[in-house]
C-alpha cells in the first residue's frame, strides 16, 4: 500500500469555471488558516483505500493511522510505502507487527499514487468552495473519502501507474 497525508482547510482554492459568454463568473474566496489532515493508504492493484481524518500530522496521529490500517487488514502483511516526512521516521512511531515501512526517494511526490487522490478531492469537492467552519470542511472531506473508499475501480484507475504506462503484471 502507498500512504500519504493531505492538508485541507478553510483557505479557498479558486479554479476555472464556466459562465455564460460575456459574463465574468464570481468565485467566493476566503483566507482562514485552519486545517485538518486526511490520511490515506491505497493499494493501486485492487483499489482498496483506507482513510482517516485527524487533527494533526505527527507521529502520534501517524501511529493511530497505521494501527487502523493494520486492524482493517489483520490477516495481511502490509508493505507501506511512504515519503520521508519526519513523523514517518520518528522513534516514537508505533508500527504494527503485520506492517513494514518503505520510503520513497526524497523530493519525489510524483511517485506516490495517493497524490492523485488529493488532487481529485481538491478539484472535485473543494475548488471554488467556501466553508463556514472546520466542521463543514471535515464533513465534506469525510463524504469525499467515503465515496472513494467505496469505489475501488475509480481508486485503482487513479492510482494504478502500471495501467497508465501499459505494464501488465498479470501477464504470463
Amino acid at each position: 500500500m502507498f500512504q500519504d497525508e493531505g492538508r485541507f482547510g478553510r483557505i479557498s482554492n479558486p479554479r476555472r469555471c464556466r459562465a455564460p459568454r460575456g459574463m465574468r463568473p464570481g468565485v467566493p474566496a476566503q483566507m482562514v488558516r485552519e486545517y485538518t489532515y486526511a490520511y490515506a493508504a491505497v493499494s493501486p492493484h485492487d483499489g482498496i483505500m483506507d482513510s482517516l481524518i485527524l487533527p494533526e500530522a505527527n507521529e502520534q496521529a501517524m501511529s493511530i493511522f497505521l494501527r487502523e490500517v493494520s486492524d482493517r487488514h489483520a490477516e495481511d502483511f502490509i508493505l507501506m510505502v511512504m515519503d520521508g516526512a519526519g513523523w514517518h521516521k520518528a522513534r516514537a512511531l508505533k508500527v504494527p507487527d503485520n506492517m513494514a515501512l518503505m520510503f520513497l526517494p526524497p523530493y519525489s511526490p510524483e511517485l506516490n499514487p495517493v497524490e492523485h487522490i488529493w488532487g481529485s478531492i481538491r478539484k472535485d469537492d473543494f475548488s471554488n468552495a467556501v466553508f463556514n467552519s472546520m466542521e463543514a470542511v471535515e464533513d465534506q472531506l469525510m463524504r469525499s473519502l467515503a465515496t472513494l473508499e467505496k469505489d475501488t475501480a475509480k481508486v485503482a484507475s487513479m492510482t494504478g501507474f502500471p495501467r497508465i504506462i501499459g505494464i501488465n503484471f498479470n501477464a504470463t
